[in-house]
């Protein structure tokens, strides 16, 4: 098998994944690394599957399964592999894959009882964690609302460590529209925020129903209006001297108290 260069056609258009218009139009996107393509594999959204000789060697189960299961699979050059690769060491193994998001509606037709809602993020690194953290608490969807990163992002891919393919992920421009919704299914809608109403370690009886945690914006945080449109207004103790948590750290947190909250009600 003759390895394909970076300047084979399909590998020039795999590369151009990279680009957000690119992905929208083609409804593509790459997942990078040993995780991402072994996810992607399982939920059978791959389209094709890129490889080095060395990733061959370090992942030949992987590679064959892939082509056992009629992927098609197409070794390239080192130096393609880089280019597919966002990485500083690519890892030589990229899949290029159907996009995951779905509408919101899809996810509402669920009955869903934990939902992870984030406004307004723009951080893929931020959007992968809180996907992998929703998936980890066992969540039933991430809705992405707001002018929100797109989870396709590279960035947001690798993240995720392969989460963005578990749980449903929705996207929604209109944040308004995300807060009606989820008021017309019944929804508890929850936000943090430093002068919270509610202590989380407090919050247990709200925790127990199907319920929908807001998150803000990195640097702004959640948006006045936003937040005044939840149903409860929750405050994170905090027992130690830090000022405050990251969005990552206090999302894990949220998402953990319901989980543990519901699961213990089953």
């Amino acid at each position: 098998m003759e390895a394909l260069s970076e300047r084979n056609p399909r590998v020039v258009s795999a590369v151009k994944l990279h680009r957000a218009p690119v992905r929208r139009k083609s409804g593509l996107f790459l997942a990078e690394g040993a995780n991402s393509v072994e996810s992607a594999l399982e939920t059978g959204r791959v389209e094709e599957l890129f490889f080095s000789l060395k990733a061959a060697n370090r992942e030949h189960e992987l590679v064959a399964g892939a082509a056992a299961m009629g992927v098609r699979t197409t070794l390239v050059s080192e130096r393609a592999a880089e280019a597919l690769g966002e990485t500083v060491t690519p890892p030589g193994l990229v899949a290029v894959c159907r996009q995951v998001d779905v509408p919101l509606t899809d996810i509402l037709a669920t009955t869903p009882s934990l939902l992870a809602v984030p406004v307004g993020m723009s951080d893929p690194g931020n959007a992968g964690t809180l996907i992998r953290v929703a998936d980890a608490v066992g969540a039933n969807g991430v809705v992405l609302a707001g002018d929100s990163v797109d989870p396709h992002n590279g960035k947001c891919v690798r993240a995720s460590a392969g989460s963005v393919f578990h749980l449903p992920i929705a996207r929604e421009r209109d944040a308004d529209q995300v807060l009606t919704a989820l008021e017309s299914a019944g929804i508890t809608i929850l936000a943090t925020t430093a002068k919270g109403e509610v202590d989380l370690d407090e919050a247990d009886d709200i925790l127990r129903g199907p319920v929908a945690w807001l998150f803000g914006n990195e640097a702004h945080g959640l948006d006045r209006a936003v937040a005044d449109r939840a149903t409860h207004r929750l405050r994170i103790p905090i027992h130690g001297r830090a000022e405050s948590l990251n969005l990552a750290a206090a999302a894990s947190i949220c998402l953990y108290a319901s989980a543990r909250v519901q699961h213990a009600a089953r």
